[in-house]
């Protein structure tokens, strides 16, 4: 893939709450350096996806829910987050960004958001270490592994960078 592939599509971030912070920082310092708007998507994994046609309405509402409170305010949290990160870049000036809310299964979804916004790349972090995260991982599968071996572009894992001897179980 050349640096040409980057020019002006987004980058596209998968984000979450309590989300280690090396993911959208790794997310805005690449945008910057490549020049490239950034696209921060959360996906709502308790909400149905239905399949998708962007010829109906019903399947982009599906997509794309209007927010109810709970979701707003999640919403406000994670922008003011992804806004903190991206003032704090250190010099140069910081990558344009927009926030997408999704539903259903994250891998999918965000997938599906990248041929949506011609993406180069998608961006996730790697499941944080300890036995719940292990578990979850589990049952419903990691969201990269999903991506990197279904996807047709790259798929940039982000390592979740807590010491070893100070992992939680």
């Amino acid at each position: 893939m050349t640096w040409e592939h980057f020019d002006g599509a987004p980058l596209l971030v998968g984000i979450m709450p309590k989300q280690h912070p090396e993911v959208i920082q790794t997310a805005a310092v690449l945008a910057a350096r490549l020049g490239a708007p950034l696209v921060c998507a959360y996906v709502d994994e308790a909400s149905y996806l239905v399949e998708w046609d962007p010829a109906r309405s019903a399947h982009r509402l599906s997509r794309h829910p209007d927010a109810d409170d709970d979701m707003l305010e999640l919403a406000t949290e994670l922008k003011a987050e992804v806004q903190a990160t991206v003032d704090k870049l250190p010099g140069g000036s910081p990558p344009e960004w927009s926030f997408r809310t999704l539903t259903g299964d994250a891998a999918r979804a965000l997938g599906q958001l990248a041929a949506e916004v011609d993406a180069p790349m998608i961006i996730v972090g790697t499941s944080e270490r300890g036995l719940s995260h292990r578990l979850s991982e589990a049952l419903g599968g990691s969201v990269g592994s999903w991506l990197s071996h279904h996807q047709s572009l790259p798929v940039l894992l982000v390592p979740y960078r807590m010491p070893a001897h100070e992992d939680r179980l």
